[in-house]
């Protein structure tokens, strides 16, 4: 992207959004942040208002929206199951209706489109790790339903624009991320753990702690996403945007507890239903056709991460639902 392009970015507030707003707009590229602020916070965007090539607008993609655009980021929907499953009808109408909305409105506009999926399309992977061309084991009705099959619909919307339309698409499927300017109490596995070992609270795992995920940093993932919207038209995914480094939950509570110097316990809660066993993923497509790979390491994150958190006032976040 040389010359300047009108991007409209949803979900724009939240904790991924607002770091690719960030960039967009240094870029020098007209940014249109839409949020309803339902889990975000307008304090990740407020420096970005005084620049004229910004423009923040609260708005609920399952209604309509009419702007002239070149580019759209579709990043609007809950991501933490605790935030997710408090309004399950919600979330689901935000993955369908918002892409029925957008990818009308990018028909409209002749734009370019790039839906930010998710790996929980997945499910509990039977696969590991896991590929683009693996369908996923996935229960369509169990509490976290909404929020998977939700997404897996958008998929399946954006390829059928694609086939019927021709709409320039983009789909990326994130893995696990965190990093600076996380909400505290966002129900992800390492906000929670930061801000209890801050607070010299217990460390709550799920089961024994040895499920696993894998954790990509805020910076790398927002590069695979920029990289897949201007990568090649002939590409458009799905494609797996995430850190294949592998760690259970247990050894990333030692790891936070070692990194604040707290004195926290590791206690085991109850596995949530359907919670997945394993996750990491294959990055040889972003590898071979977006030339991505993530580059920094979960020890440089969680550090970087941890001071951010000893920078912020806890009291200053509320808990966007009673679920985290």
């Amino acid at each position: 992207m040389s010359a300047s392009i009108r991007i409209l970015v949803t979900g724009g507030a939240g904790f991924l959004g607002s770091h690719l707003c960030e960039r967009l707009v240094g870029k020098g590229h007209d940014v249109i942040c839409v949020d309803n602020f339902f889990t975000s916070q307008k304090t990740n965007v407020a420096h970005l208002l005084a620049h004229p090539n910004f423009e923040l607008v609260r708005h609920d993609i399952t209604h309509p929206l009419f702007l002239e655009v070149d580019e759209i980021y579709n990043l609007a929907c809950p991501a933490s199951p605790g935030h997710y499953q408090y309004n399950p009808i919600k979330t689901m109408k935000t993955s369908v209706l918002g892409a029925i909305n957008m990818l009308g409105l990018a028909r409209r506009c002749g734009a370019k489109i790039l839906q930010a999926s998710t790996s929980e399309v997945y499910g509990d992977p039977e696969v590991h790790p896991q590929t683009e061309s693996y369908r996923g084991c996935v229960n369509p009705v169990g509490p976290r339903a909404c929020y998977d099959e939700g997404k897996r619909a958008a998929e399946t919307l954006f390829m059928d624009y694609h086939r019927r339309n021709k709409i320039d698409i983009r789909i990326v499927r994130i893995f696990n991320t965190y990093g600076p300017r996380m909400h505290p109490y966002d129900g992800r596995v390492v906000s929670n753990f930061i801000r209890q070992a801050l607070r010299g609270e217990d460390i709550t795992v799920f089961g024994d702690g040895s499920q696993t995920r894998s954790f990509c940093y805020r910076d790398d993932l927002v590069e695979g996403i920029v990289r897949m919207m201007n990568g090649a038209s002939d590409f458009i995914g799905p494609v797996n945007i995430g850190n294949p480094g592998e760690f259970t939950i247990r050894e990333l509570a030692e790891l936070v507890i070692e990194f604040t110097g707290s004195k926290s316990k590791i206690i085991e809660c109850p596995l949530p239903v359907d919670d997945p066993t394993r996750r990491r993923p294959d990055i040889t497509l972003a590898q071979k056709h977006l030339g991505w790979e993530p580059k920094v390491a979960l020890r440089e994150g969680l550090i970087k991460t941890i001071e951010w958190f000893r920078s912020i006032r806890l009291e200053d976040y509320r808990a966007p639902t009673p679920n985290f």
